[in-house]
């Protein structure tokens, strides 16, 4: 999903859409948050439920210059909340998956919650 959003950005599209899922659904909330998307949207495409995310570009220029999967399935990637560090001195975030939900590094260090750490993005 990332993937296709950076290269959806780079490409010039204003808009991508993906295959829907609850997990999706809560990554396009906090990118939305962060301000890395402008908005996200469901649409039933053919009897099939899809999210549509549109991108933030300033004269073509995409806002999500990369993205960094730290954890996968073959290798998991936990994290502390006191080990959780801003990316790319704060012009960036890193997206972690907890007890309460998906949510940013920041919030997830405000509430002193730790879990698995997706992705870092700037």
């Amino acid at each position: 999903m990332i993937i296709q959003i950076k290269n959806a950005g780079f490409a010039g599209h204003d808009r991508v859409r993906l295959p829907y899922s609850k997990l999706k659904h809560s990554i396009a909330e906090v990118l939305k948050k962060e301000g890395f998307i402008q908005d996200f949207s469901e649409r039933m495409e053919a009897g099939k439920k899809r999210l549509e995310i549109k991108l933030i570009s300033e004269n073509r220029v995409p806002k999500i210059k990369g993205v960094l999967r730290l954890s996968k399935p073959s290798k998991r990637v936990y994290k502390k909340f006191s080990e959780i560090r801003p990316v790319k001195n704060g012009y960036g975030a890193v997206l972690i998956s907890t007890s309460a939900g998906i949510m940013s590094g920041q919030d997830a260090k405000r509430a002193k919650l730790g879990g698995e750490a997706l992705f870092s993005i700037w």
